[in-house]
């Protein structure tokens, strides 16, 4: 897997911007109007990243992002893999969709766990500012710093939010995978790789999209903390505690809209991230189960 860097930031800085501030956490007087928002459509927020921080502002946040993908990737696959063969009981039969939905919502939320610290680094990465108003200088100095400030609870704030999403995400991913991949293959009469990259493909649009919210609400919480208002979007971050309540601070600030903000451009990532990644999991099973043929 690679960081999308340009899409990958876009999303990120899309999604913590309410159009309206909330009044829990707004600290401009309740007469005055709420402050125009940074970013607004991708092409916008395109065009405004590469005007004010140059065309490597695309690309912040992209060394914890591979961290995070090589350690979720390594869990991820190989926890599923341990799950779906422990699932193969002889005592009872587990109906081959919710076996995939099980497997694959709790290898997300092992990875997630695991993985969480770099996926928090990510998102305050792409958040910062430049120059001198940059809040980390580098992967060494954002760890000792968040630990000093915060403690090492502060290296999981929003975890909740992010195991919430990745168990029905990951759980829809599989199971989508393995249901369309089946019906591709009988329908077509062939076993091409490429089927699965496009079952791949098909299953991470629909799981991003049932999960999105919480996706969201889990990019919100991580920003909070005491550096909340020095990242580039100031004081317009809004103050969040919670999953429950951020999700109705957002809904009362911006509709139920504002919990699909940067969805699009979303989905535009996860498709083919997704086809890249079903397709090496279904290689690397293959192999995996050749090596146990040979050793057996």
């Amino acid at each position: 897997m690679t960081n999308v860097g340009g899409i990958e930031d876009i999303r990120l800085q899309l999604q913590p911007i309410p159009t309206f501030t909330p009044t829990t956490a707004s600290s401009t007087p309740a007469s005055a109007p709420p402050p125009l928002p940074l970013y607004r459509g991708s092409l916008p927020t395109l065009l405004r990243i590469l005007r004010e921080e140059t065309i490597t502002g695309l690309w912040k946040g992209n060394i914890p992002a591979e961290l995070l993908y090589v350690t979720y990737g390594a869990a991820q696959f190989l926890t599923y893999r341990h799950l779906t063969s422990t699932l193969d009981s002889p005592f009872y039969a587990l109906p081959p969709s919710l076996k995939h939905f099980i497997s694959g919502g709790l290898a997300g939320a092992a990875a997630t766990t695991l993985s969480y610290p770099f996926d928090l680094l990510r998102t305050r990465f792409a958040a910062q500012a430049n120059g001198d108003r940059r809040i980390y200088t580098s992967i060494l100095h954002s760890i000792h710093s968040i630990r000093r400030s915060e403690g090492y609870a502060g290296f999981f704030r929003g975890w909740g939010a992010g195991v919430a999403q990745i168990v029905p995400y990951m759980g829809l991913v599989f199971m989508t995978h393995e249901a369309t991949k089946k019906a591709l293959r009988d329908k077509l009469g062939s076993n091409s790789k490429t089927l699965d990259a496009v079952s791949g493909g098909l299953s991470g649009v629909i799981a991003k999209t049932g999960t999105f919210p919480l996706d969201l609400i889990r990019k919100r919480l991580q920003v909070q903390g005491p550096t909340r208002t020095r990242y580039v979007l100031g004081d317009r971050l809004p103050v969040y505690t919670g999953v429950w309540r951020t999700a109705g601070d957002v809904i009362r600030a911006e509709g139920v809209r504002g919990l699909y903000r940067g969805l699009v451009v979303s989905l535009v990532k996860a498709a083919p991230l997704s086809a890249v990644t079903m397709w090496s999991f279904e290689v690397g099973m293959e192999v995996l189960k050749g090596l146990d043929e040979r050793e057996g």
